[in-house]
């Protein structure tokens, strides 16, 4: 089962949710998956499920949803999430952070690089491209992988940014 289709299919139920006022709904995806949705109107959280021969993949995203990052990192000293999307499946996870910093971005991707390392990743890319920083790297022991990316705001002084984390079951 990939990612893609779960991201996919909760496109579709956003749609869906944003042509009326459906908050919960049951649908087959373009590969004729099973899936459900739920969208909660009041604080924007999105739940998704699909079930196939492989087992279920679940997908809970929005502003509120508690952050779980491995051991050795911590979010950015005073950031802000403005949304966490988690995927499980039956070989692993992922997780997608947006945040807000009141940092320059070279100092919050530092923040994450020095505990990439310190958890033992190998970075494998270090990027600058017109301010906008990303590293990304590999941690070999259990094929987790991490990328952070993070843009300066207008005045340069705060950052907006992203990080995303896949880890496997049984890594």
């Amino acid at each position: 089962m990939k990612q893609a289709a779960l991201v996919m299919a909760t496109g579709a139920a956003l749609l869906l949710a944003a042509c009326g006022s459906e908050t919960s709904g049951e649908f087959k995806t373009e590969d004729g998956k099973d899936a459900e949705y739920t969208i909660d109107k009041e604080t924007g959280e999105t739940s998704m499920t699909i079930t196939d021969e492989d087992g279920e993949a679940s997908l809970r995203a929005g502003a509120n949803v508690p952050v779980s990052l491995p051991d050795g990192f911590t979010l950015f000293p005073g950031s802000k999430v403005v949304n966490n999307a988690v995927v499980n499946q039956p070989d692993g996870q992922g997780t997608m952070i947006t945040f807000e910093a009141e940092a320059p971005a070279d100092k919050v991707v530092a923040h994450y690089r020095d505990a990439a390392k310190a958890a033992g990743f190998d970075i494998q890319l270090e990027m600058n491209t017109n301010g906008t920083q990303m590293v990304a790297g590999e941690r070999k022991a259990d094929s987790a992988t991490i990328s952070v990316t993070a843009s300066p705001d207008e005045g340069g002084g705060a950052s907006t940014g992203q990080i995303i984390i896949a880890t496997k079951k049984g890594g």
